[in-house]
């Protein structure tokens, strides 16, 4: 082989090799960003019991105690405004018939939008936040499902009046 050609394989060689690790430094940098983007939206609507709870955390397992304890706090206001919603209608079989039926429903969409936004059977290529992030989008889904909850009350209050 020529020295010119044997140049020309070398860049050829070092050009693909380039593109492979550039591709693997892009996915990555979109799995990075993702977690980024995925942290800031639900960092816009925790509680300050969250806020106060990792400001204070020093280890990963302190941070995930804080999400857990975030995700716990927002089930127990979801299962209080739901009990509520069907002590209002508890004249009505056939709405609660219906508002159980939409609770399980969103139980069923939230487990598979979380399963959605972790598909890896690995869910270790997620890293060490990965359980952190699972209760903190899990909260916020509770907290959207809370909200959906109360306006279903108040129409239903409506209804009534």
């Amino acid at each position: 082989m020529q020295a010119a050609e044997l140049n020309q394989k070398r860049q050829l060689w070092a050009t693909g090799l380039l593109l492979i690790q550039g591709a693997e430094m892009r996915k990555g940098l979109c799995v990075a960003l993702c977690l980024f983007l995925i942290s800031c939206i639900c960092g816009a609507q925790e509680s300050p019991e969250w806020r106060a709870c990792n400001q204070k955390a020093k280890s990963r397992a302190e941070v995930y105690a804080c999400a857990a304890d975030e995700a716990k706090r927002d089930d127990t206001e979801l299962n209080r405004v739901y009990k509520q919603l069907l002590l209002k209608i508890e004249k009505d079989a056939v709405a609660v018939s219906k508002v159980k039926a939409f609770e399980r429903s969103w139980i069923a969409y939230r487990d598979s939008y979380i399963a959605a936004m972790y598909p890896a059977e690995n869910k270790a290529e997620y890293g060490s936040s990965y359980p952190t992030e699972v209760c903190l989008i899990g909260a916020r889904l509770t907290r959207q499902q809370t909200e959906a909850l109360r306006e279903l009350m108040k129409e239903l209050e409506k209804d009534v009046d």
